[in-house]
């Protein structure tokens, strides 16, 4: 499992980060493994990042910062007020020891170390671009590509809610015989006309949505409307944001011209788009007009839900406070139409490294217990190892670190709409770029790239908490995969002090004695062989740690090789 699990990421981090020509650039590596990583860590070590029950999200960013990856944190609407967060315990108080290792301003981070791409074009079969790239300008939102709607109905395609073939039946009143109407014809109609209350958005979705009318539940938008918003903040909500959000929806068919593929299983391709098509995408989301797509019976079973009607449902807290920061991103893009592109690529694994056998050393490593992968890991590679539906809980209920990473970034959640679950060897990398500059504009697509212009990876405890990964064996296991890819590694431990401590000795040990990936993976499989084998479901008796000091260093007893590296390294190395 852990060969599984180092080969897949080792793959993603080294196609990850594109370089640069002239750019601002923020990456995420999406990827999940089936056995060892099946969804994320638990809510509480971002908790006052994004506070359940309390007014929003907290984050040092309160504004969508176009043209990079649009950002939401706070509510762009005036909420009324509920109790504040949480009290300031001793237990929160800072660590005197904030982090260990190399200093992260030593790390690499895009676009500084980046290289030249050659320029972006369209590839078929390998890349889709929807807009045009002769006429890209610095400041200037992308025209898409081509100028006039290409109708497309297959399976290999999204099915998208202005097509001609979008076609609900409707019995005629004189013959009594049902009739083939156009669902995009209805859905303009209804959403043109005022929204004055929560209930016309209920009424209009379910005009052109019959068939889930006795399904469908709206509470969480009511609750939104009428408890949540202030009562000014509810009227600029109906008479302004909604009706924007409605002309940005019906758009589709002038700004999504091209054809969108399917990302299917075992496919190796990328998309650009605007992040305007991105946006445009997104509010027919919200308005749940991407046809065959409510149903698990269809043929996009293996995909995520992509329209927002679960959003709605149910008066959970969390599904409010995912409310708010949707409701902040779409007013950001419609008070100024974003100018960037976005690339979602999905990669898979070719063919197995022979780690076993791997004299890699291990790279530098920047770990502590303050910061953000988000906004600490600026420029760099960020990594999310994930539900094998991307996004996972977003839009629903779930609210741990993945859904929290996708809501940050609203702009990741149209993924969803055209990437099939990925298998375990399978990766999706979300890069947006820009800055454009004398038409310039390079691609993501790119030759292997030397170490020197490869960004670190930051990264954390990725499924190490409701679901019950062990974050020491999940943090070696990702230095390994980052040394076998020529990329250092900036680790955020989410307030875990003694984590950061644990995994900086066992990287200066490893790294001290010349260690190679190839020796820590088989000492990985002796441990298993000899100590995890036969536990029968029950923790192991000895720590994979001490098992690894022992057998490396069998004169340092575990425990005393673990304090005395703990006394020299703080002392040595920490802030």
């Amino acid at each position: 499992m852990a060969a599984h699990y180092i080969l897949k990421l080792a793959q993603s981090l080294k196609k990850g980060l594109p370089s640069r020509q002239v750019w601002t650039t923020t990456s995420l590596v999406v990827s999940a493994q089936v056995v060892l990583m099946t969804e994320l860590t638990d809510f509480e070590p971002l908790a006052k990042r994004f506070r359940v029950g309390t007014n929003a999200p907290t984050s040092p960013s309160s504004s969508c910062r176009g043209p990079s990856l649009c950002r939401t944190s706070s509510p762009c609407l005036p909420v009324r007020q509920g109790r504040s967060g949480q009290e300031t315990t001793s237990a929160d108080a800072k660590p005197k020891v904030r982090w260990l290792g190399t200093p992260i301003s030593e790390l690499k981070r895009m676009p500084e170390c980046g290289g030249l791409l050659p320029p972006l074009k369209d590839v078929p079969g390998q890349h889709t671009v929807m807009i045009r790239t002769d006429l890209l300008q610095n400041g200037k939102v992308p025209v898409p590509y081509p100028a006039k709607f290409r109708d497309t109905w297959d399976d290999v395609h999204v099915k998208m809610p202005c097509s001609g073939s979008n076609l609900f039946p409707v019995e005629d009143e004189e013959t009594r015989e049902l009739q083939n109407k156009s669902r995009w014809e209805l859905i303009k109609e209804t959403l043109s006309k005022k929204f004055t209350s929560p209930l016309d958005l209920k009424d209009a979705v379910l005009k052109y949505s019959a068939s889930y009318a006795r399904k469908w539940d709206f509470t969480a938008i009511r609750l939104y409307c009428t408890k949540v918003l202030e009562p000014d903040a509810a009227e600029h909500l109906f008479d302004s944001l909604l009706p924007d959000m409605v002309q940005l929806a019906l758009r589709a068919s002038e700004l999504c011209t091209k054809p969108i593929p399917l990302l299917k299983r075992g496919m190796n391709h990328s998309i650009t788009m605007s992040q305007e098509q991105v946006a445009c995408l997104l509010a027919n989301a919200f308005f749940c007009t991407f046809p065959r797509r409510n149903s698990r019976r269809t043929e996009y079973c293996n995909y995520p839900d992509i329209n927002l009607v679960r959003l709605f449902e149910g008066s959970s807290s969390r599904k409010i406070e995912k409310l708010k920061t949707l409701m902040c991103y779409f007013q950001s893009v419609t008070e100024q139409k974003p100018t960037g592109l976005v690339t979602f690529t999905r990669k898979s694994l070719d063919k197995p490294l022979n780690w076993k056998s791997s004299q890699t050393q291990l790279t530098k490593l920047h770990i502590t217990c303050e910061g953000t992968i988000e906004d600490d890991g600026y420029g760099m590679l960020q990594v999310d190892f994930a539900n094998r539906f991307v996004g996972g809980g977003v839009t629903s209920s779930g609210l741990v670190q993945e859904e929290i990473r996708f809501l940050i970034n609203p702009e990741l959640i149209v993924s969803r709409l055209f990437t099939e679950a990925l298998d375990h060897n399978e990766c999706l990398i979300i890069t947006v770029l820009s800055g454009c500059k004398d038409k310039a504009y390079c691609g993501f697509a790119r030759p292997e790239e030397q170490n020197q212009n490869l960004a670190a990876v930051a990264t954390g405890n990725w499924g190490c908490g409701v679901f019950g990964g062990d974050t020491r064996l999940k943090a070696l296991l990702q230095m390994l995969a980052a040394a076998e890819a020529g990329r250092d590694v900036a680790y955020f431990t989410f307030g875990d002090s003694q984590l950061m401590t644990d995994v900086h000795n066992m990287h200066s040990f490893l790294t001290q004695r010349s260690i190679s990936v190839g020796e820590v993976y088989d000492l990985l499989g002796q441990y298993y062989s000899s100590v995890c084998k036969s536990c029968l479901g029950r923790r192991p008796d000895v720590s994979l740690y001490s098992f690894i000091y022992q057998q490396v260093s069998p004169s340092l007893a575990p425990d005393e090789s673990d304090r005395r590296s703990a006394r020299q390294q703080v002392s040595a190395d920490t802030h």
